[in-house]
């Protein structure tokens, strides 16, 4: 059964038109990108890490794998937002399980000196124009329980990811929203509920992204007991 949002509430007043979901891989943002789509039916723009030819050889080498890795997703999410505006789709509601501005993050995270002043050459170079989210939802988890929900998906080139890199992204992470203030953000503790398989977890956000105002503002709710 489709999802609903809570009949009278307002996102300040207003429903968010765009709403990005970010976190470190493992989180579950895309899978709740998808059931916010289908809550509020927006159009849905995802990240394809199945295209990235580049990405198993990077968790089975970071270092020889970083580089080749990173400028596939750059110019990956480069051509999503052309696309986007030459199909005119910015006025269009919709959500995203990515924020292009974090795209840094991961490049100053996996690359060394000169591969990282050869990336921002090239970032400085591409034209990114993209719209600003009117939310971004940033899903917390400690590194165990990303490590926990990245073996139970099972998907073969993650099976290298190692604790110790998913620590560092948690902290990369932490970093990069901490002074994030180009649109309203919600902090999700998300290591004790399932935003995708229970509804009620599910309810207790959609209730809560409806009333966010601009800000940086914190959620964490107490998990369900069905």
């Amino acid at each position: 059964m489709t999802d609903s949002p809570t009949t009278g509430s307002a996102f300040g007043r207003k429903q968010p038109r765009f709403i990005a979901v970010e976190g470190p891989i493992g989180v579950g943002k895309t899978s709740l990108a998808r059931r916010l789509a289908e809550t509020f039916n927006y159009d849905i723009l995802l990240e394809k890490p199945e295209e990235n030819p580049f990405l198993e050889r990077f968790y089975d080498n970071p270092r020889q794998g970083a580089l080749a890795t990173q400028l596939f997703f750059l110019f990956q999410r480069t051509r999503q937002i052309q696309d986007l505006r030459q199909d005119d789709l910015f006025e269009p509601v919709r959500v995203a399980d990515f924020l292009i501005d974090k795209d840094q993050l991961f490049a100053r995270q996996n690359l060394d000196q000169d591969e990282y002043t050869l990336y921002q050459q090239v970032y400085e170079h591409l034209t990114i124009d993209a719209p600003t989210p009117d939310l971004v939802i940033y899903l917390q988890a400690p590194a165990e329980v990303l490590l926990h929900r990245i073996h139970k998906r099972g998907i073969a080139a993650e099976r290298q990811i190692q604790r110790e890199y998913l620590e560092r992204l948690n902290d990369a992470y932490t970093s990069f929203f901490h002074y994030y203030d180009k649109s309203a953000l919600l902090i999700v503790n998300s290591a004790e509920i399932d935003l995708v398989d229970n509804q009620d977890d599910y309810q207790q956000l959609v209730n809560h992204i409806l009333t966010v105002p601009r800000g940086t503002h914190y959620f964490n709710p107490r998990p369900s007991l069905l």
